[in-house]
């Protein structure tokens, strides 16, 4: 079953937690996202003030970026961990009941 943009979105936050600050590839194989939508998900969460990029020097004056979340991030995973626990949606919800009169 495919994740919704949200999920994704949520699934990086959480990695981002768990992990600290990570390189792009580190991320990706985290969170189970393939390179370009990775991409794509960072920039909106860095337009969003979600995740912030960060310089790592290296060894030999090389640098890396690294991603990290940020205050604003850890605050809006928080609210999404309360309302799964306020409603707890099942697989197989979005089908319609069918009433029997």
């Amino acid at each position: 079953m495919r994740r919704s943009k949200l999920e994704m979105y949520v699934d990086i936050l959480k990695v981002l937690t768990h992990h600290g600050p990570l390189k792009l590839t580190h991320i990706m194989y985290k969170a189970n996202v393939n390179c370009s939508v990775l991409k794509r998900s960072l920039d909106f969460l860095i337009q969003q003030n979600l995740v912030e990029e960060q310089t790592v020097h290296k060894k030999k004056n090389k640098t890396k970026t690294a991603y990290a979340i940020t205050e604003r991030g850890r605050t809006v995973l928080k609210y999404f961990r309360e309302l799964k626990k306020a409603l707890p949606i099942t697989e197989g919800a979005n089908k319609i009941p069918v009433l029997l009169l």
